[in-house]
């Protein structure tokens, strides 16, 4: 049996990463096009203005959530990725055996106001 570790190629996917950064240019596109009244009675040159200001708004949507997404991604530690939680994640870590260390009433030791 071999244990296959995912190479950073593996763990970016980088289709799925540039359908999410799209996705969510389109969606600001669409906001920014129905926010400033594209849809409506508008002049021609209007429309324009309209136009480019959706463009640069998807533009920008589009690069931030890429640059967003690429960098927590390179956070994760791949052999992470195939490690399994069999405990809650934000609980301290075990305590020590009995023999190991004595617990503060043990020791006379009062706890501190």
């Amino acid at each position: 049996m071999t244990d296959e570790k995912p190479t950073r190629r593996d763990l970016m996917k980088p289709v799925q990463l540039l359908g999410l950064a799209f996705g969510a240019a389109a969606f600001t596109g669409i906001v920014t096009l129905v926010s400033m009244g594209f849809f409506q009675q508008r002049t021609g040159e209007e429309l324009q203005q309209v136009g480019v200001v959706a463009a640069v708004a998807a533009g920008v949507a589009f690069i931030a959530v890429l640059l967003i997404v690429s960098l927590l991604l390179l956070a994760v530690d791949p052999a992470q990725v195939e490690k399994t939680v069999d405990r809650a994640v934000l609980l301290p870590d075990e305590k020590p055996a009995d023999g190991d260390a004595p617990d503060a009433a043990a020791s006379g030791d009062q706890p501190r106001a």
